[in-house]
């Protein structure tokens, strides 16, 4: 005997839904929700309609105001004296708040986005509801709906809030800050500012903040590849010392070098700049010792570039084996024991052992964390502002110094005299198109990705 095979139903155009519908679901194109409510499904249909309700008085009273006012920023653009003919005297008009007409603006456009998406699926559930209908199956109540949203559909319930939050407080402020890149907001026009296009994209990249654009990226891709590179090679280094046969004392080893890593960063990267200056503990060791006749400039304004380079790479070091030694330990202590002592056997020293055994495993297992550290140290704010503060200033760059990275850069001319806002914003945008791009390349490339 041949079993049936189950047919799932039939499923339906929203042509169909529109000709052969109901009354109720007709009016679902126009006023969402009603096709749940005549079906007794309380909770969505009501859902559906207040938001509807609540979408359509805002947009009436509120949206079309946002959304008018943002293509212009606001008609008033600097403080003017006018002539008020219904009064007969000289008024200051002062200029259009375009930061909050820019804010609203793109609040209303998530808004316009989010209520599509809403009624997008106001339309898939009355389509749903039809075919049911249509078809003779059972129709979910009020209470089964409500019971899936807590079963099948818990993924639904749980990602509703956090989907909130990301929207309020990561897509808003990443879609405005966006929308200041294509603006001339800056200390020039503080209030009241324009769109204009790419003309800060070209200042960037071919106009006066060029010359300096490239050299800080130039040097901060220098920085994080040394940084990563120099933390990952002597972490493991020290991992395998602590590691070795004959090593005493093992967690105690390790525990002074935790010791840096538990302390926290600001108060480490503080006292290495007090330890480094010019009259620092340092430079008086060197000199009481006869090692050196002067002072050495490490990092202060007038230090040599490359000194003061070196110098952050190395205090970086200091900071970062700590966090490449854990992980590296975990590595080594969980290697085949066997692949290593065959090697042996087969005559050979701990140099190939390492090179052909330890190494790559160690590489194939924190290949992503190292492309992790990468972008983070393209954006390590805090070692270069605390340590340095981009010391030594260079007369050839705007607003720059020496070992500024991009990230600092674009602190500076936020917070600086400039307050080049929209520069800021290009920048933004140009350190999130390099670390994205460099993850996606270099994360392809690893063996975990291609043996996944």
């Amino acid at each position: 005997m041949f079993k049936r095979k189950s047919r799932r139903p039939k499923s339906a155009t929203y042509k169909e839904v529109w000709q052969r519908g109901n009354l109720a679901t007709k009016l679902s194109f126009i006023f969402m929700g009603l096709a749940q409510l005549k079906h007794k499904q309380w909770v969505k249909g009501l859902a559906f309609l207040i938001t509807e309700i609540v979408f359509l008085i805002w947009f009436v009273f509120s949206g079309v105001s946002a959304l008018s006012m943002l293509t212009s920023l606001g008609s008033i653009k600097s403080k003017r004296v006018v002539y008020d003919s219904t009064q007969g005297v000289y008024i200051t008009k002062m200029p259009d708040n375009s930061v909050v007409i820019l804010l609203f603006g793109v609040l209303a456009v998530i808004l316009v986005l989010a209520m599509i998406g809403l009624y997008i699926a106001n339309l898939r559930s009355v389509r749903k509801l039809y075919v049911l209908e249509r078809d003779g199956k059972h129709v979910p109540t009020n209470g089964e709906d409500l019971a899936a949203l807590l079963d099948r559909k818990l993924y639904a319930t749980l990602l509703a809030v956090p989907i909130i939050g990301v929207v309020a407080f990561t897509v808003l402020p990443t879609i405005y800050m966006i929308s200041m890149a294509f603006t001339n907001y800056d200390s020039k026009h503080p209030i009241g500012f324009s769109w204009t296009g790419f003309a800060a994209f070209k200042n960037v990249l071919s106009g006066d903040l060029a010359g300096t654009f490239f050299p800080v990226l130039g040097w901060t891709l220098v920085w994080a590849v040394c940084a990563t590179a120099t933390t990952f090679f002597f972490g493991v280094l020290l991992a395998m010392l602590i590691e070795s046969k004959g090593i005493k004392h093992k967690g105690f080893w390790r525990t002074i070098f935790i010791i840096v890593y538990a302390v926290p960063q600001f108060i480490s990267l503080l006292m290495m700049a007090q330890f480094l200056d010019l009259q620092g503990p340092l430079n008086t060791l060197l000199m009481n010792w006869g090692w050196i006749s002067h002072p050495i400039n490490f990092i202060s304004a007038s230090a040599n570039p490359m000194v003061a380079r070196i110098t952050v790479i190395i205090v970086n070091m200091w900071i970062g084996v700590p966090v490449s030694m854990l992980v590296s330990t975990a590595i080594i202590q969980n290697l085949p024991q066997d692949q290593i002592e065959a090697a042996r056997i087969d005559g050979a020293n701990s140099f190939q052992i390492f090179r052909s055994i330890t190494f790559p495993q160690i590489l194939f297992v924190m290949a992503p964390a190292l492309i992790q550290q990468f972008i983070g140290n393209i954006n390590n704010f805090n070692v270069i502002y605390l340590l340095t503060g981009g010391y030594p200033m260079n007369n050839n760059y705007n607003g720059a110094g020496d070992t500024d990275l991009l990230v600092t850069w674009l602190y500076n001319l936020v917070f600086g005299q400039t307050q080049r806002y929209n520069a800021s914003a290009v920048l933004g945008i140009l350190i999130f198109i390099i670390s994205a791009t460099v993850s996606l390349i270099a994360y392809r490339r690893t063996n975990a990705f291609k043996e996944g």
